[in-house]
């Protein structure tokens, strides 16, 4: 007779408590944010209306929602331009931080020309630089929009910079064994393994991005959520420029969300 050999069955304890790891911690990662906003919101409303702060100066989550409801068009209407800007500025951010990062590493005359300077650019503080953009160019988006660039191109540059110089030393020798040449390597090896660094800069740069041109409606524009909490707040309703100030926050949330979907559907290929 032939000897059955029991069946050996899987743990299922230990995978359902693993299971029940992964959903909690990934339930936790939701839930926990929305959780401190609302312990945030709740305790600037109980400061608000029992502390005897006028609304003038700090007015309650409740009196925002209902200017946010009473002026939405107002708002959507300043909303589109500033959206618009910073899309245009991201936009030309990207190749440009990308172009000159893999020409600093492809050329050791163009990173010893480009870069001390550029640390020099970016160590000016940005406000004290953006009068001069409207001087140089106008009052008109193209200030803004170069503005916003000079503040937002920099950490895609790094970034970039710093995925094309992550391959490994025994990936660049294979490659030299094989009589390939640098412009070969920067396309073919540098740039395909790099994606994880460029996003991670076009992240922190989309976030610039709409920094950039905030301040600069700031200082001459007749459009704009910039321009419309500098009027709200000249006015003394806080209400309205809190308002808009929790638009650009939904704003930035959207576009840095489109950033790391872009991000989720690039696959790298193993290097």
């Amino acid at each position: 007779m032939e000897e059955r050999v029991p069946a050996i069955r899987p743990a299922r304890g230990l995978d359902l408590a693993g299971l029940r790891a992964t959903l909690w911690s990934s339930q936790l990662t939701v839930v926990l944010p929305m959780v401190t906003a609302f312990a945030f919101l709740l305790g600037w409303q109980a400061i608000s209306v029992y502390g005897q702060i006028s609304p003038a100066i700090l007015p309650p989550p409740t009196m925002v929602l209902g200017q946010l409801s009473e002026n939405f068009p107002l708002i959507m209407k300043h909303t589109i331009p500033t959206t618009y800007e910073t899309l245009f500025a991201f936009a030309i951010s990207i190749p440009l931080g990308i172009v000159l990062a893999g020409l600093m590493v492809y050329s050791v005359l163009a990173f010893r020309a480009l870069y001390p300077n550029i640390i020099f650019f970016q160590l000016i503080p940005k406000i004290a630089l953006a009068p001069l953009f409207i001087v140089w160019l106008g009052i008109g988006s193209s200030s803004r929009v170069t503005f916003s660039v000079f503040i937002c191109f920099f950490p895609i540059l790094v970034a970039t910079a710093a995925g094309l110089q992550s391959v490994e030393t025994t990936m660049l020798r294979l490659c030299r064994s094989l009589r390939m040449s640098d412009w070969q390597i920067l396309i073919r090896v540098r740039f395909p393994t790099s994606p994880p660094y460029i996003f991670s800069g076009m992240k922190v740069a989309v976030t610039l991005a709409i920094i950039g041109i905030v301040v600069g409606e700031f200082i001459a524009s007749q459009q704009g959520l910039g321009y419309l909490i500098l009027f709200a707040s000249s006015r003394q309703q806080t209400d309205l420029a809190l308002a808009c100030i929790a638009v650009l926050c939904v704003v930035g949330l959207a576009l840095y969300g489109c950033v790391a979907l872009c991000e989720k559907a690039v696959r790298v290929p193993p290097a």
